[in-house]
């Protein structure tokens, strides 16, 4: 399945990536996001900042650029068996003050413009493509310029599910036991966007979920509730009866993947643990 995530180019002098004095390498506290400011080397703008990141997702946070920044990813994560490992990268609100490129043995790929920026729009590229070259863009007046986004590392497997594609009874037990949420619920409204259609979801049962994208509520019984996240063209409705919702947080936002009436997961779930092929145990009752 490819993510709903592409990737960037167009050219820029090379020059600045050995002419420029290059400035001490910062880290961050927990080396997954870095937080810097153009202010440091404001005097010589043509400064790089050799950054090192060595978690699966995180965030920069780049005040006043000035300069350019190198992004150098170090996660300690491999791909997967016959896959590879793809960044994806989000602006966020408001991001301007440069341009991002791809640097690989000294050549650049525009990534994303700071037009491209305000469209918030997730680019993925493959990992081995290089680094991120962020250069400033000349500025009169840099105090209201920031540069900031968040990215991730994907998996991307060789044969992956065709969205909107029902899941096979081996995908419905493998995903209850590997997505990032697992739950058990009915679907309570769905509004259909510019760019994807979004699900508000109501949980009697929550089995696992990544970044609390779902909420607990009040009251004697307990519930939880949120939204998930499905591309356009996957048609669904309001309706009476409990699904079983899996799929993957993206950025802090959950997308559905594989799911079934709960009464057919139930039923096929029971059928796997008699036979002891269930990939896990969870409690589904």
């Amino acid at each position: 399945m490819v993510s709903p995530w592409g990737c960037w180019w167009s050219s820029v002098t090379v020059l600045v990536l050995w002419v420029a004095r290059l400035s001490a390498a910062q880290y961050s506290s927990d080396q997954c996001s870095w937080r810097g400011s153009g202010l440091t080397h404001e005097s010589h703008a043509r400064d790089v900042e050799q950054v090192y990141l060595r978690c699966s997702q995180g965030s920069l946070e780049w005040l006043y650029p000035t300069g350019a920044v190198i992004v150098n990813l170090r996660p300690n994560v491999a791909p997967p068996p016959g896959g590879r490992l793809s960044v994806c990268v989000r602006p966020e609100a408001d991001s301007r003050g440069s341009n991002v490129y791809l640097e690989r043995a000294g050549e650049l790929r525009l990534l994303l413009s700071e037009g491209d920026q305000a469209l918030r729009k997730v680019t993925c590229f493959s990992f081995q493509e290089g680094a991120l070259f962020i250069e400033a863009l000349p500025q009169h007046d840099i105090s209201r310029k920031v540069t900031a986004f968040q990215y991730e590392l994907v998996n991307d497997r060789p044969a992956q599910r065709v969205p909107c594609q029902p899941c096979s009874d081996a995908d419905v037990l493998l995903a209850v036991c590997t997505s990032d949420f697992a739950a058990r619920g009915t679907i309570q409204g769905v509004k259909e966007g510019a760019e994807h259609t979004s699900v508000t979801v109501v949980l009697s049962q929550l089995y696992r979920q990544k970044s609390r994208v779902f909420a607990a509520g009040g009251g004697r019984v307990r519930r939880w509730t949120g939204r998930v996240l499905m591309p356009l063209q996957c048609r669904v409705r309001p309706g009476e009866g409990e699904f079983l919702f899996t799929g993957s947080v993206h950025f802090g936002e959950a997308w559905l993947g594989c799911a079934p009436r709960y009464r057919d997961f139930l039923r096929l779930y029971q059928e796997a643990l008699k036979q002891g092929a269930n990939p896990c145990q969870v409690d589904a009752k």
